[in-house]
C-alpha cells in the first residue's frame, strides 16, 4: 500500500535502516508476492531482507514471531508493526530493554484517543495490565506497534499455533514474572492505516502538496484533484474533480466525474465507486 508514493513497508525498512537495523525478517501471510517484489533482498534498502511465511493459518502476533525464531537466530530482537509508521527512538527503546532486563519492552505513548485503541496499564514503566478501548482505556498508554523483546518470550510456545501477546501471552507473563514486561514511555507521533480515513490521514501527513500519486499515472491537465491518492496506473479524465479519493491500481476516471470521499477501483468496464464513512 502506498503512502506519499511509496509502498508503507518500504518506509518502515527505511525508516529501521536510518536507526541502525540491517537485517529483517518479514512475517508474510495475505498476498505475500505484493510485499516479496517491492522489498526483494532488502539490498537497496541497505538491509538484508529475509522471509517467514505463515500459513495456512494466521498465526498471531505471538505465533508468527514463534515461527520466525529459526531464521532471526537472536537472543533479542525488535517486533515492529507492519501497518503502522512512528518516529520511535529505536536506539533508546533497545537501551532500556538492555539495561533493565526485561523480557519485553513496549514502547508507549499517552492514550489520547482511548475510544480507538484498547490500552497499556503502568506502574511507573512495570506493565500491569492492558484495557480494552473505551471508558476503560482512559488514562493508559497507548502501544504504537514497536517493542524490544527476548527470544525465550516465544520459545517455549508451540510452533504454527495461533497465539497472542497482548490477551495471551504477555498477560501469562505479567502473573508469573511481574515485572518482566516494561514500557518504554514517550511522546512518539504515530500514524496508522487500519481504516480508509486513516489511511487518507496518513497519506496527507507524507505528501508535500496534498496529492499522491503512483507510477504510470496520467492526470489530464484540467482536472481538479484534491487531498487524493492515485495509485499505479490510473488515468483521470479531463475536467474530472475529485476530493478525498482514493484511485486503485488501473482505475479510469472519465472525463468530468465528479467524486468525493470515494474509493475508486476498476473492474474491467466498470469503474466501482465505494463512499468513505467518516
Amino acid at each position: 500500500m502506498p503512502v506519499g508514493g511509496e509502498p508503507l513497508v518500504r518506509r518502515i525498512i527505511a525508516w529501521l535502516h536510518r536507526h541502525g537495523v540491517r537485517d529483517v525478517v518479514m512475517n508474510l501471510h495475505h498476498r505475500p508476492a505484493t510485499l516479496t517484489a517491492v522489498v526483494g533482498d532488502g539490498s537497496d534498502l541497505g538491509v538484508a531482507a529475509r522471509y517467514s511465511w505463515e500459513g495456512p493459518r494466521i498465526l498471531g502476533s505471538a505465533g508468527g514471531p514463534r515461527h520466525a525464531l529459526p531464521i532471526i537466530a537472536s537472543d533479542d530482537f525488535l517486533v515492529v508493526n507492519g501497518d503502522t509508521l512512528t518516529d520511535v527512538d529505536l536506539a533508546a527503546v533497545v537501551s532500556q530493554h538492555e539495561s533493565s532486563h526485561a523480557l519485553v519492552t513496549l514502547a508507549v505513548v499517552p492514550n489520547r484517543a482511548y475510544d480507538r485503541y484498547g490500552g497499556v496499564r503502568l506502574d511507573d514503566d512495570h506493565v500491569v495490565g492492558f484495557s480494552r478501548r473505551g471508558p476503560e482505556a482512559r488514562g493508559t498508554w497507548h502501544f504504537v506497534g514497536v517493542q524490544a523483546v527476548t527470544a525465550a518470550v516465544f520459545a517455549s510456545l508451540p510452533d504454527n499455533t495461533p497465539l497472542s501477546t497482548i490477551g495471551g501471552v504477555y498477560d501469562s507473563l505479567l502473573r508469573t514474572r511481574p515485572g518482566s514486561v516494561r514500557a518504554f514511555r514517550c511522546d512518539a507521533r504515530f500514524w496508522d492505516v487500519g481504516t480508509v480515513s486513516d489511511y487518507l490521514e496518513t497519506s496527507r501527513a507524507f505528501s508535500s502538496n496534498g496529492l499522491e500519486t503512483g507510477r504510470r499515472t496520467h492526470v489530464d491537465p484540467t482536472a481538479r484533484l484534491h487531498q487524493c491518492v492515485l495509485w499505479d496506473d490510473v488515468e483521470v479524465g479531463a475536467d474530472a474533480d475529485l476530493t478525498e479519493c482514493i484511485a486503485t491500481d488501473h482505475a479510469r476516471v472519465p472525463a468530468g466525474a465528479r467524486y468525493e470521499r470515494s474509493i475508486l477501483q476498476q473492474r474491467g468496464d466498470e469503474l466501482v465507486v465505494t463512499r468513505i464513512e467518516s
